[in-house]
């Protein structure tokens, strides 16, 4: 409880991600009647069995997906006031926990999470303007830039001390879109920029839920990207900057990769992640010299084509310095 009497309850949130056949997944759960959209996985913290949070979360996500999770971190702490609204307002203030968790997937994990109500979805179903694997995407021009552009036009350009950035500037910064017919530069780590953006243009789903007067005042939303439940959405963006971001100075790549893996393989892991289209030879260059694999002496044949060699993530490299990672470039 707290000062004023009201409960508050302490869950845990996990983005968890895996990359499979090129495509970067997360572990969605669907509502069992049917009425709300999906959600990320939520356990809540039990304090008399648990630690840590972080022993808490392995603990139910191995029960509830029958995945080990590798790499863990905390991303944010959310608990906006009405996150878990209901149609009253009513019931404990919920504050959640978010983490990010990287795994691979398991033989028997989409058995398990079935009977959980859950499954494996491609993140860009919520971000489907995050990938640029072939080119940019069309929504970008046909429906956002243009919808966001008519709200930045709106306002009036606020120079003031109390706000550093007027909503053109901001769009310029998030999108690369044109301000004073300039057009910016695509950064991939400004996927939580971009979808706040969009929420706060009343541009989403959750925006209407919410009842943002943004969305209120256009009384139909065009569909960027499938609605997630609670601020689920913003969790899910808040993940994906951060292991963009991961991607360029830490091998957390590796903890999405088999034991063993080609090069391809590896590089259309990062791409997927990245959502960014990579030059083979640039990539195969940047791999070597970062020193990251070695070669295990075996081939893989599973292309069709001629025999490929197959790699290991190089384990010592992380006692020879401290932030080794892959420095894909921004656009």
């Amino acid at each position: 409880m707290n000062s004023a009497g009201a409960a508050i309850e302490i869950g845990l949130n996990a983005v968890i991600v895996a990359v499979a056949r090129g495509v970067p997944l997360i572990v969605q759960v669907d509502d069992p009647d049917g009425l709300e959209p999906d959600s990320l996985p939520f356990g809540a913290f039990d304090p008399l069995h648990h630690r840590t949070f972080e022993i808490g979360l392995r603990s139910w996500v191995e029960e509830q997906t029958a995945l080990r999770l590798g790499y863990i971190e905390q991303l944010y702490t959310f608990g906006d006031r009405g996150r878990h609204r209901t149609s009253d307002d009513a019931g404990p203030h919920v504050v959640s926990v978010g983490y990010l968790a990287l795994t691979r997937q398991t033989p028997g994990s989409e058995d398990v999470l079935a009977r959980h109500h859950s499954a494996w979805r491609s993140w860009y179903d919520y971000f489907p303007w995050e990938d640029w694997r072939n080119g940019r995407p069309s929504i970008l021009d046909r429906e956002i830039i243009p919808a966001l552009s008519a709200w930045a036009e709106q306002a009036p350009d606020d120079t003031s001390p109390q706000r550093a950035l007027t909503r053109k500037e901001r769009l310029k910064i998030a999108f690369g879109a044109p301000l004073s017919g300039a057009a910016g530069e695509w950064d991939e780590e400004r996927a939580l920029e971009r979808y706040e953006l969009l929420y706060e243009a009343g541009l989403v789903g959750e925006a209407l839920r919410d009842e943002r007067a943004a969305a209120l005042d256009r009384g139909s939303l065009p569909r960027f990207g499938r609605t997630m439940r609670f601020d689920h959405r913003r969790v899910l963006a808040t993940a994906i900057s951060r292991l963009r971001a991961k991607l360029k100075y830490r091998p957390v790549v590796f903890e999405l990769m088999p034991a063993s893996f080609t090069l391809t393989e590896l590089q259309t892991s990062v791409e997927a992640i990245s959502g960014r289209h990579l030059h083979k030879q640039n990539f195969r260059r940047l791999v070597e010299n970062a020193d990251l694999v070695e070669p295990t002496g075996a081939t893989s044949t599973e292309t069709g084509g001629r025999p490929a060699a197959l790699f290991r993530f190089r384990h010592e490299l992380l006692k020879e310095r401290p932030a080794p990672g892959l420095r894909v470039g921004g656009r």
